[in-house]
């Protein structure tokens, strides 16, 4: 109801005759009640008799982009948004609009614009993350969301959404490293991290090798691969691996975690 809400405001604070006003509300109650045939009737009778009003304009591109007619939809919030261009719900649904059509970088120009205008709204947020991520933005998308889950924090799909557009982001990072680096260790420690999540445990093991051969000096590389010697029970093998790590950050307070655990667990095998 938050376009709705929105738009009822601008029918507030302008001046109408009582029979049209009467009218009008009757066409928001008909829209809010999903009569969008009656809603319609009561929008375009009111456009055909010269009613310049936002609300007209606007509801009816609600119907239109409801009805999945995203170009006229465009049409009508644009009417609208020449009556009143500060109109965030009328710049959120346009900018939805545009998205739907493949305009991407409009759909962008006009959902910032519209998250300008509604700051604490977490669905222009979520609309131009959505853009951004048509437009393969991965990190002004992930920013985007990020900003929705602070809006929203008990919404546990707006918390997945930033974890999956955060895993776009980090597969974009590796293509881009692979474009100008192939021989990039830090590709290689990627990989390994990705197969590590996918517990792919020999190929993240593979992967990080190659990573300490391409740079000795890379830190977290030893200590990946001494987690996965642990979990295989390669003691001696994992304490090699974290000997490097710690050579390598001596303030490591992870290297010394695992250390611990490694002489733990070796200590436990009779």
């Amino acid at each position: 109801m938050l376009i709705l809400a929105g738009a009822e405001s601008v029918f507030a604070q302008q001046d109408l005759p009582p029979a049209i006003e009467n009218r009008l509300a009757a066409g928001v109650d008909a829209l809010k009640a999903g009569d969008l045939e009656t809603a319609e009737k009561i929008f375009a009778d009111a456009a055909h008799q010269g009613v310049k009003h936002p609300l007209v304009y606007h509801n009816l591109g609600v119907i239109a982009q409801q009805k999945a007619d995203h170009l006229e939809a465009v049409t009508r919030f644009r009417e609208a948004l020449a009556l009143q261009s500060e109109s965030g719900p009328s710049r959120l649904l346009l900018g939805v609009s545009l998205l739907a059509l493949g305009k991407n970088s409009e759909s962008v120009r006009e959902l910032k614009h519209a998250v300008s205008l509604m700051p604490e709204q977490p669905q222009s947020h979520l609309q131009l993350a959505r853009a951004y991520e048509a437009s393969e933005d991965w990190l002004s998308a992930a920013k985007q969301l990020q900003r929705v889950v602070e809006l929203a924090p008990r919404e546990p799909e707006y918390s997945y959404q930033l974890g999956r557009a955060w895993t776009k982001l980090s597969g974009w990072s590796y293509q881009q490293i692979q474009h100008l680096d192939p021989k990039s260790a830090r590709l290689q420690q990627g990989l390994g991290q990705e197969y590590a999540i996918q517990e792919k445990y020999d190929l993240a093991f593979q992967a990080y090798q190659r990573a300490a051969a391409l740079d000795p000096q890379l830190p977290e590389v030893h200590l990946a691969m001494a987690v996965i010697l642990l979990d295989m029970k390669k003691f001696d093998e994992a304490l090699s691996e974290v000997t490097l790590e710690q050579q390598l950050v001596p303030q490591s307070k992870s290297a010394a975690e695992i250390r611990s655990k490694i002489e733990t667990a070796k200590r436990s095998v009779p």
